[in-house]
Order: structure tokens, then C-alpha cells, then sequence
């Protein structure tokens, strides 16, 4: 279970179904939240760079912030569209990159997966059966199973699965997604709608590799150490 750590502006936030004008949450600095969660026994830290999502143009400083603040493996997402970008924040302490819209691009993914291995994480945000693309301001034309079969055909280490219309909402996780995904035969790390408990065990129980909590944690629906010791085992 990893927590998620999303900033915009230089704050911690939440966005419902990924609008930059609809903040359903703030949580603060994120350097503190990180440190937070290091201390309540987070293994890795899931980071959105949510400004460089919608502008396609990351900063490796976030990467370098939480990196000294915790010395935890950082997972870095939000923009990422170049091969140079990726090399980046890398280089800046990230342990894993996450890219979506460029993914798309065969000839990008080819070359991603060549240069970057297990760094690279390919995020599969899921609209209506469809990838979201452009910091989910746009649908692409792409079948959500179809993108996931290709990653498999190309040697993609592991997904990152959400279902954008679940994002923000804690109204559960889409398990029907999740599993349909899976079956390409790539780990999945699921994200979106994670409310309680139960819902980080179902998607264990599930077969995924991991679950990306947010809104949940910020909103006090279970603290990470409750998280953390329901999904041992």
C-alpha cells in the first residue's frame, strides 16, 4: 500500500475525478506529509506532480525535496512526455517514474522501456473503457485492455491502473477495471476510490501488486499503519 502525496501549487491536495478546479481536499506541506508518512512506516512514497500534468512540463525540485526529506523511494509522476524528462527526475532521486500520455506513442514507449526497465511505470488512467491523456483533459481513442496488451507485448514491468471517474471520490475502487487490466498478465498497482479497508483487501485479494491511497488518508478513513497491517500477508 502506498500512500499518495499530490501537490499542486506547492501544496498537498485532492482532486475530484482529476480537475485542477475541483479540490475536494488540502493536505498542507508536502515535505511534512512526507516525513509523516515515513515516520507511520511507509516503504514508498507515490508522488503527483499535478502542475506539471496539466502544463506537460514537470520540475525534478519536488522529486529532490521529498528525497531529502525522507530518504524513501519516490515514485514520480505528473508530465512526464520525454525520454530527457524521465532521465531527469531520475537523476534528481526518483526510483520510478510514472508515464501515461506519451505511453500512447509506440515508438516513445519502445524507447522507455529500453532505456528506463523496472524505473518506468506506465499509468493507465481509464475513462469509460478509454485512456485519458493530457492530464485527464482528453480521451484518447485508445481501448484501456488494448494500451495494456501492447505494454505487455513491449516489456513494461508494471501498471499503474485508475479509474478516473473513481479518483477523489472514495466510492471504491472500479474492482471490474482492475481485474479485466490484470488479466494481460502485467502487475497492476490500482489507484482511484480507495475508501476503506476493505477496499485496500479486495484489491489485494484481487491479485494486484499494490493500491495507492489518498483521499482516505487525509480525510481519516483509516491512518497508514491501519492500511499498512490490513493488506500484510
Amino acid at each position: 500500500m502506498l500512500p499518495a502525496i499530490d501537490v499542486l501549487a506547492g501544496r498537498v491536495v485532492r482532486l475530484s475525478e482529476g480537475r485542477r478546479d475541483a479540490v475536494t481536499l488540502e493536505g498542507g506541506d508536502p515535505e511534512a506529509l512526507a516525513r509523516r508518512y515515513r515516520d507511520e512506516g511507509a516503504a514508498r512514497l507515490h508522488v503527483v506532480d499535478l502542475d506539471g500534468a496539466f502544463d506537460g512540463c514537470p520540475t525534478p525540485a519536488l522529486v529532490e525535496l521529498l528525497v531529502a526529506a525522507t530518504s524513501l523511494p519516490i515514485q514520480i509522476g505528473g508530465g512526464y512526455r520525454t525520454l530527457a524528462a524521465i532521465e531527469t527526475a531520475l537523476g534528481a532521486g526518483a526510483d520510478r517514474v510514472m508515464v501515461g500520455t506519451a505511453a500512447l506513442e509506440r515508438i516513445f514507449l519502445d524507447r522507455a522501456v529500453a532505456q528506463f526497465g523496472h524505473a518506468l511505470i506506465v499509468a493507465v488512467d481509464v475513462r469509460d473503457g478509454m485512456v485519458a491523456a493530457s492530464g485527464w483533459t482528453e480521451t484518447s481513442a485508445t481501448p484501456a485492455v488494448e494500451h495494456a496488451a501492447r505494454c505487455a507485448e513491449v516489456g513494461v514491468a508494471r501498471l499503474l491502473v485508475t479509474s478516473t471517474h473513481r479518483d477523489g471520490s472514495l466510492g471504491g475502487p472500479d474492482l471490474d477495471l482492475l481485474a479485466t487490466v490484470a488479466a494481460v498478465g502485467l502487475p497492476v498497482i490500482a489507484a482511484g476510490g480507495v475508501a476503506s479497508l476493505a477496499d485496500l483487501v479486495a484489491v489485494r485479494d484481487l491479485g494486484c501488486e499494490g493500491a495507492i491511497a489518498g483521499s482516505a488518508l487525509l480525510a481519516g478513513r483509516f491512518t497508514l499503519p491501519e492500511a499498512l497491517a490490513a493488506v500484510a500477508g
